[in-house]
């Protein structure tokens, strides 16, 4: 049998007032897993540029792209589902539109959340070094093969 190649994702840090932006990662059906928002990477287009376009599929915000901060692995042996998140430090463009309503084109995410480091560890989110990497560590941090866990 072959093995399936890692997905490429990328996702954004993007902290104001001492609040992190947090999405859901599922339906909540399936499961209350929160993460930044983000996703799969498209090809022909620069990783700024398919961060820009999921942070705006997924929340509405228009957001400028800095530097990286964080690569994560996430596993799952059971279904060989092997992602590869390169993290990026973002902040929201000047003047953008702040929708209280937002529709996800996929149709995923349908929660966003800003929440504190306390209020962080109160919730179900991936990956673990997440908080670390969002309200303290500068520089680059590399988190290997974090199982999944919902």
């Amino acid at each position: 049998m072959r093995q399936k190649s890692p997905r490429l994702a990328v996702r954004a840090i993007i902290v104001e007032e001492g609040r992190l932006l947090m999405v859901n990662a599922w339906h909540e059906a399936k499961s209350p897993l929160m993460c930044a928002p983000g996703g799969g990477v498209e090809v022909n287009a620069s990783l700024p540029a398919n961060l820009a376009r999921e942070v705006y599929e997924e929340t509405g915000l228009t957001v400028e792209v800095g530097a990286p901060c964080l690569v994560n692995e996430y596993h799952d042996p059971d279904s060989q589902f092997h992602q590869v998140e390169l993290f990026f430090r973002c902040i929201i463009v000047p003047g953008t539109a702040r929708p209280d309503e937002w529709c996800d084109t996929e149709n995923v995410v349908t929660l966003r959340r800003w929440l504190t480091a306390a209020e962080l560890a109160q919730v179900p989110h991936k990956p673990d070094s997440l908080a670390g990497v969002a309200f303290g560590r500068d520089g680059i941090s590399y988190d290997p093969l974090e199982p999944l866990m919902t």
